[in-house]
């Protein structure tokens, strides 16, 4: 993969850190990690839906932290001590991770839920009404006299 030194860019910028920190920590594709699988799905307008397979963990096994823009889902497995068994072959991933997710702005978790070996992760974008888009009405000037009176029409 190539390199670039954005050092020039950030001389010239002001506010832009967090977009230049994220395209520092970007890997190349090797580098992504692949465990656990996921997808991420629109589910409304503004809805959205993060769903992780993590076959053979349970509620007590993982966790969901939130962060500024960050979502975190961290996934480790207990080991049980009674529980001795000879395994012939293992598939299936019992190793921890950690997945990390960067959210937009005004994107918030609103629930998550475990079932059939997936974690559903429930996401909504709500943009304060400061900053929602508004119409400005454009008012029309009264027409004036010369010496300042309004004039009514009649």
């Amino acid at each position: 993969m190539r390199q670039y030194d954005l050092a020039p860019v950030y001389r010239n910028t002001v506010g832009f850190d967090r977009l230049f920190s994220m395209l520092d920590n970007l890997g190349g594709v090797e580098s992504a990690p692949s465990y656990p699988p996921y997808n991420i799905e629109r589910t409304g307008e503004n809805a959205y839906r993060i769903s992780v397979a993590v076959a053979g963990f349970t509620q007590d096994d993982l966790a969901i932290e939130t962060r500024e823009n960050a979502l975190s889902v961290k996934g480790e497995k207990k080991l049980d001590q009674d529980k001795k068994a000879d395994v012939l072959y293992q598939g299936i991933a019992a190793r921890s991770f950690e997945r990390r997710f960067q959210l937009a702005d005004y994107v918030q978790v609103t629930g998550a839920v475990l079932e059939n070996g997936l974690l559903h992760i429930d996401l909504v974008r709500e943009i304060p009404e400061t900053k929602k888009p508004r119409q400005i009405a454009i008012g029309g000037a009264a027409p004036k006299t010369i010496d300042g009176s309004v004039k009514v029409a009649a």
